[in-house]
């Protein structure tokens, strides 16, 4: 979300007259888009500042400003603590850029934005043509959240949940599409929340696979709670819809769920995830863990690796509890930072162990590859398949934007390599 955030900032600035620049030595003005999820965020704010104060020791000092969640959360202390700083945006304030950066070249005070005016910033997003012509795009269709999870800072630096209208996010699709993109990944805190005037993410994807030259369809973060059966029927009837399916669990106990105020239990995600292999068994499924939540024993660990196991995802992230200031959860007791640590050990090792498996199976199948670019320097060409797999085929011709059948024929944890095989008698690139 951040990255597409990125790409509007950077649409919404050329209206102004700047340019995207990798001298970063010479750049008139720096905008660090951060993110809050994770714990030492802030501090990354302020070595990163000083990186930037490094570079212009002898030089006239650039326009310095800090946007995203962690501006809005921590703006105030940010301005207080760092004089070179000119200006805090939220994610929702996005649309007064172009002024505070008008402002501050007027020599005007430091600004702090960071008002929840989500609608006016998509108004505003709207208004500017999306630029962005990779291959693979990101498409923003819903902000913040109403779920309150304990753990997690979003509702408080995004907001309550708020749904783009689905014309404006159709006409933006078409805009990407013929820039190029060939894939969407529709995005939002909580994507299968979409609703807007009773049309759900399943109508926003049945329209949007009208588009001829759109190939493949994503969407990102699901919450389990969310997952309706429009939904479900969407995987089975709906080709461009790829079969990975990002499913943040965060824990296998029961108790820690309740407490973490997840408002599923595990019984009804494997029911979930039941129904979602019956109606198209190539589903597979990636999903995020927290490890050493508050009041998680050892039977809970056990319990998150039986999940683990059971449901035996192609991708897992999983990270140690950190508390997140001004959540519920940061005024529990920690579990003891040795105990998580071996506890993420033994995890990681368990899901790597699937993958590896998982990626071990691939090898000498056929999978369809929709090439993104050229490795450097190579006359290699990098894609994915259907699952989000990473793969590298050798070619003497142009693959960038198409979809090609590939048999893989070795691989590693990251990256698949393979051949373009032509015998295939379904050409998905059609």
């Amino acid at each position: 979300m951040n990255e597409y955030d990125s790409e509007r900032i950077y649409d919404m600035a050329k209206k102004i007259n700047y340019k995207r620049t990798e001298n970063l030595s010479e750049a008139d003005c720096y905008i660090l888009n951060t993110c809050h999820i994770r714990e030492k965020a802030t501090e990354k704010v302020y070595h990163d500042i000083g990186r930037i104060k490094k570079k212009f020791r002898n030089k006239k000092k650039p326009i310095v400003i800090v946007a995203g969640c962690v501006a809005q959360a921590e703006g105030e202390i940010l301005l207080n603590r760092e004089k070179y700083i000119n200006a805090v945006i939220g994610p929702q304030s996005y649309q007064k850029l172009n002024e505070t950066i008008i402002n501050i070249e007027k020599k005007y005070k430091k600004v702090s934005s960071t008002n929840f005016d989500v609608i006016d910033k998509f108004d505003t997003f709207n208004s500017i043509k999306n630029l962005n012509s990779k291959i693979s795009s990101y498409l923003t269709i819903q902000e913040g959240c109403d779920k309150f999870c304990k753990f997690c800072v979003v509702p408080y630096t995004r907001g309550p949940e708020f749904s783009r209208s689905i014309n404006e996010l159709v006409d933006e699709c078409k805009v990407l599409v013929n820039n190029g993109s060939r894939e969407i990944t529709l995005l939002g805190q909580n994507v299968n929340a979409y609703n807007f005037d009773g049309k759900r993410l399943s109508d926003l994807i049945y329209e949007i696979s009208k588009i001829k030259e759109l190939k493949r369809i994503r969407y990102t973060t699901s919450h389990p709670i969310d997952f309706t059966s429009d939904l479900i029927d969407a995987h089975k009837s709906i080709d461009k819809l790829m079969p990975l399916i990002h499913l943040p669990v965060q824990s296998g106990s029961n108790k820690i769920l309740k407490n973490m105020n997840r408002k599923h239990k595990i019984e009804e995600y494997l029911q979930l995830i039941k129904k979602l292999k019956k109606i198209k068994p190539a589903i597979r499924f990636s999903s995020d863990f927290i490890i050493g939540y508050p009041g998680e024993t050892e039977s809970d660990f056990d319990q998150t690796i039986k999940l683990l196991k059971e449901v035996e995802y192609i991708n897992s992230y999983s990270f140690i509890y950190s508390p997140r200031p001004g959540t519920p959860a940061a005024k529990k007791d920690i579990v003891q930072e040795s105990i998580s640590k071996r506890r993420l050990v033994k995890f990681q090792k368990i899901a790597e162990e699937i993958k590896k498996k998982y990626k071990k199976s691939l090898i000498n199948k056929k999978s369809f590859v929709l090439f993104e670019n050229k490795v450097r320097g190579e006359e290699e060409f990098f894609g994915r398949d259907e699952f989000s797999n990473s793969v590298i085929v050798k070619s003497n011709k142009n693959l960038i934007g198409k979809i090609e059948s590939v048999k893989i024929i070795d691989g590693n944890q990251k990256t698949l390599f393979g051949i373009i095989d032509n015998k295939l008698e379904k050409d998905f690139a059609a």
